[in-house]
């Protein structure tokens, strides 16, 4: 689980910004949504961030889908860019490194992560862990006459030669975690955080994420999602009474396959596939609807394509399927403006059912709908509530609802963001 993320110098965020899953001492909803690590940590399993356009709060999200990115991105050459972006609105930062830091818990081992790069080269990597109350370095990897210089703790017994393999294979532009899961070898303590950066963070979704595509493949080999999304389609009132997944197959059009012939980068395995691949595999999902009319009960299916289903329920549908996946796996899911196409009552209900249940799960939304801050103490902490304000400058600043006093004093808390008492909103 992730207890705090530190950014500097990425994207709007100029100043060094923290943002934190701690829990504070508040006791509401501790049973379902806040997880005790041991006696000195509590974490939340959610958090919500409020900002007007363009006040950087997507890019908070966009800062831990960086990192999840670059920690197994392989690179092939020296010249490729590490895809890093710096605050671009002031001279100095141009040329300055972004520096992330970030804090997690894998099941009670606690990790510390360090990582300083600009737009073309890492200059420092650290892991961590604590067996105590200060850290132990597991690792720090370093930039000197433009080579990665790779310091294992002794305690690791990493073998000279393993060294040599990850050092050499460990180009200046990429993470230390992609070089390393290129050597066949066992270092437990640095893999327990590699395997959880690598199937814990799942896939940022965006307004424009095709969510119905991953639900359907999701269903496809996983029947199990069926009965947990019925259920919830049920109890939202939405009259789909069964969900099944077909597969059809279809000619390749020539046109698509030399389009993506042509996409740069592209692995030279992959051409060759395409080249010899003469049909598309579809999945298609289609929903049995029950209704009751003048002819008693009957039902009808409707197909996931050619617009038969709402966006709204196909959003819906892609939503809860991530959160099937985030709760069974004890997973970190972002979401940016999670209200898309979506009712403001389903929208409560999709969050009442995540914060009711009982995991080690994590999710971090955006949103524009300030009436969920009327749920503030019914189903949502104090704690949990962020926002994101823009200066003259271009920098973001990131904050938190219970950084201002007096507010268990307030009859609404949705009244008092709307009279700008937080910022966050336009001016």
């Amino acid at each position: 689980m992730i207890q705090e993320l530190r950014i500097k110098n990425f994207l709007s965020f100029k100043d060094e910004v923290k943002f934190s899953f701690e829990a504070s001492d508040d006791k509401f909803a501790e049973d379902s949504q806040v997880v005790k690590i041991n006696d000195n940590t509590r974490l939340l399993r959610f958090a919500i961030v409020y900002g007007y356009n363009a006040s950087g709060k997507s890019n908070l999200l966009k800062a831990i889908e960086f990192l999840s990115d670059f920690w197994f991105t392989s690179r092939k050459d020296l010249d490729e860019k590490t895809d890093n972006i710096p605050f671009k609105l002031d001279q100095k930062s141009q040329k300055e490194h972004t520096i992330f830091d970030l804090v997690f818990f894998v099941e009670e081992t606690k990790y510390s992560y360090h990582l300083e790069l600009d737009e073309s080269s890492v200059y420092y990597e650290k892991l961590s862990y604590y067996k105590s109350t200060q850290p132990t370095m597991l690792f720090d990897r370093k930039l000197e006459n433009e080579q990665s210089v790779i310091t294992f703790n002794p305690v690791l017994k990493v073998s000279s030669v393993v060294k040599e393999r990850i050092t050499v294979t460990c180009l200046k532009n990429m993470s230390f975690f992609a070089a390393r899961n290129q050597v066949n070898v066992s270092i437990p303590l640095i893999d327990a955080a590699k395997d959880w950066m690598r199937k814990s963070m799942m896939q940022n979704i965006t307004p424009v994420t095709d969510l119905s595509l991953y639900a359907k493949k999701e269903l496809s080999v996983n029947k199990s999602i069926v009965g947990y999304i019925l259920n919830f389609l049920k109890e939202a009132d939405f009259n789909i009474t069964n969900i099944n997944t077909d597969e059809s197959e279809e000619p390749f059009p020539a046109d698509m396959k030399s389009a993506l012939l042509l996409i740069e980068g592209l692995p030279d395995k992959v051409k060759e596939r395409l080249k010899t691949e003469t049909s598309i595999k579809q999945i298609i999902a289609n929903f049995e609807h029950t209704v009751e009319n003048d002819n008693g009960i009957e039902t009808y299916m409707m197909s996931s394509e050619n617009g038969e289903e709402s966006r709204g329920t196909l959003r819906t549908f892609g939503i809860e399927t991530a959160l099937y996946n985030v709760l069974n796996n004890n997973s970190f899911l972002a979401i940016d403006e999670i209200e898309t196409s979506l009712h403001p009552k389903l929208l409560e209900k999709i969050l009442f059912e995540y914060l009711k249940s009982h995991s080690k799960s994590q999710i971090l939304v955006t949103t524009h709908n300030d009436g969920l801050l009327d749920l503030v103490d019914d189903l949502i902490r104090k704690d949990s509530v962020w926002f994101t304000e823009k200066e003259k400058s271009g920098i973001t600043e990131l904050y938190k609802l219970t950084d201002f006093k007096g507010i268990n004093r307030l009859s609404s808390i949705r009244e008092a963001y709307r009279n700008k008492r937080f910022g966050a909103t336009m001016k």
